[in-house]
């Protein structure tokens, strides 16, 4: 027993070093691809905002109604709300938490859905049936009227923790798509060489079966941070996370209940819609950019 762990330890330590060379070797051909570029590019503009913008243009939370409604000026770029609160400063100050809600949510969803994908389809049997029927009951269930719920007995203060929820309803169907993966690269001939050879399991997982989910993987998880910011704007609506007036989805509900047939309600409610909007470019961007570059199925030969 002692000498079959020692093996899987070793063979996942070279596994892993290979990955990473391998990831190395591949960054400069990934970045080759104009989409992208172009992607990464906008997603590093919203983190460097959400790293640096609070410490240039400190939030203020103090409501002062002798400003409000007032429009876009130098002193206020975007205008002020219905309490007088610096909207421009407000933007700022919400992407942080979005970043780290989109970040976060895509992480939880790529990690247990590749594990769980991976076993189900390169095990099959028992641990495969009862890791279907657990797949399928989270994709039948409805998240809306468990949000509801879940709203009426607990509020949501951390990202992390909002992230985690979100990810609840997100493994499910990447799960499901690797499995499919892996059973079909299992039965090709360089697994059953493998097999004959008699290498471990690590090895044919780690080496053999990851590499060649990897690009998927990868879209994945940039699509799963595009979706998060939306599951997150409908949380914030029905009460789930507790509230907070940065939030970007928060802004856009506090515009439109205030009334939309003042000019400056709308200009609030556009500016974190378009924010969200190119947020879900970039991220389209840099998945298909990703897909066109890692999928062999999209290489020309």
């Amino acid at each position: 027993m002692k000498e079959k762990t020692k093996k899987f330890f070793l063979d996942f330590l070279s596994a892993a070093k290979d990955f990473f060379c391998a990831f190395g070797r591949g960054a400069k051909k990934i970045f080759s691809n104009g989409k992208t570029i172009t992607g990464f590019v906008i997603l590093g503009i919203f983190v460097l905002v959400a790293i640096f913008g609070p410490l240039i243009f400190p939030y203020e939370a103090n409501t002062d109604l002798a400003n409000k409604y007032l429009s876009p000026s130098f002193e206020h770029p975007f205008g002020t709300d219905w309490l007088g609160r610096d909207v421009f400063r407000q933007m700022i100050a919400g992407t942080g938490s979005v970043l780290q809600i989109a970040f976060y949510s895509a992480f939880f969803t790529v990690i247990v859905g590749t594990v769980l994908g991976i076993v189900s389809g390169y095990l099959g049997g028992v641990a495969d049936k009862i890791i279907m029927s657990i797949t399928n009951i989270f994709l039948s269930i409805p998240s809306f009227p468990v949000y509801l719920l879940l709203a009426a007995i607990i509020t949501i203060n951390k990202p992390i923790t909002l992230s985690l929820v979100i990810s609840l309803w997100s493994w499910a169907g990447l799960c499901r798509a690797i499995r499919i993966q892996v059973m079909s690269i299992k039965e090709r001939d360089f697994i059953q060489i493998c097999r004959v050879m008699h290498m471990s399991k690590a090895h044919i997982i780690f080496k053999e079966l990851l590499p060649n989910v990897f690009s998927y993987i990868a879209i994945n998880f940039v699509m799963a941070m595009r979706n998060a910011i939306t599951a997150s704007v409908g949380i914030m609506l029905v009460g789930l996370a507790a509230y907070d007036p940065t939030n970007w989805g928060a802004i856009m509900n506090a515009a439109r209940t205030n009334g939309l047939a003042n000019v400056q309600n709308i200009r609030v409610l556009m500016y974190p819609l378009v924010a969200i909007i190119v947020f879900q470019i970039a991220t389209l961007m840099l998945a298909n950019g990703l897909d066109e570059t890692l999928n062999p199925r999209l290489k020309v030969l």
